[in-house]
């Protein structure tokens, strides 16, 4: 069996990757122009050449070190080699894809890899933006990594006022409208909103502590694979949806859109529907 630490270094070298092709947004105007922008059909759902360039790069690198590895990507879907191993990755090589192209900094590369089992065992958010990369291998604990200097991450801080909850709304005008007219009911106990764009991000910054919660329906699973597993181990409550997996076939759009992904503070986990 392979260990934890040693996906979690090719992980880290993966997100570096796709992260490297990301900073290359600085050369580009703040208008988006020279990105190479389509839609994927949702209002609002962007994908840019820089998504595609940075999947490549993150899958160039795992297939380096590990060629006998399924992936599971947001731009190229699955690919599972004749003799797979039993890990699958799961990858999101730009989560903040409409940041990106605004250039507003809240984006990074998401990949995590998970057993046979579907058990998750190392994941990396690089925010390249930012400075910041977060990563966990399973029962290892998560950090935070800025100008090399790691600190480990311990979740929100029980028992503060002021609490703020971080959530997001989905690109399906349905499901945004009753997001909306339930987020009052869902802010009960909260003092504050965030809104920014990066659910990968977004749960990063529970596992810090910025955040004293997270939850959101709709999301795919490259959006949360890494993000989960680092909270997790950051010591919060964390809920997964319950998908059929896409080596099955799934999720549903209809299955997607109506399960939510939470994470916080554990006496915060009645907070969210179930």
């Amino acid at each position: 069996m392979t260990d934890a630490i040693e996906l979690l270094a090719v992980a880290k070298r993966a997100a570096a990757a796709g992260a490297a092709v990301l900073s290359q947004r600085t050369a580009v105007g703040t208008g988006g122009a020279g990105l190479g922008i389509s839609n994927k059909g949702d209002a609002g759902d962007w994908v840019t050449e820089f998504d595609v360039a940075a999947e490549n790069a993150v899958r160039e690198a795992i297939l380096a070190a590990r060629p006998n590895d399924t992936i599971t990507g947001e731009e190229h879907g699955t690919t599972r080699p004749e003799q797979a191993s039993g890990y699958r990755w799961s990858i999101d090589p730009l989560d903040g894809t409409t940041n990106f192209i605004r250039n507003i900094v809240y984006y990074a590369t998401s990949v995590a890899v998970a057993d046979a089992d579907g058990v998750w065992l190392a994941g990396v958010v690089h925010a390249p933006a930012l400075g910041r990369v977060y990563s966990a291998a399973r029962g290892q604990g998560a950090w935070l990594e800025v100008a090399g200097e790691a600190t480990r991450l311990a979740g929100p801080v029980p028992g503060r006022t002021g609490l703020i909850l971080a959530t997001g709304f989905s690109y399906d005008p349905d499901t945004r409208a009753n997001q909306a007219a339930g987020l009052a009911e869902l802010m009960d106990g909260f003092a504050d909103v965030r809104r920014l764009g990066s659910a990968a991000l977004d749960l990063c910054l529970v596992a810090d502590g910025t955040y004293d919660a997270f939850g959101e329906r709709g999301l795919n699973e490259h959006d949360f694979s890494a993000g989960a597993l680092i909270a997790e181990e950051a010591g919060c409550w964390v809920r997964r949806p319950r998908l059929q997996s896409p080596l099955d076939g799934g999720p549903t759009t209809e299955d997607r859109l109506a399960a939510w992904t939470c994470a916080g503070a554990l006496e915060l986990s009645g907070k969210f529907p179930l």
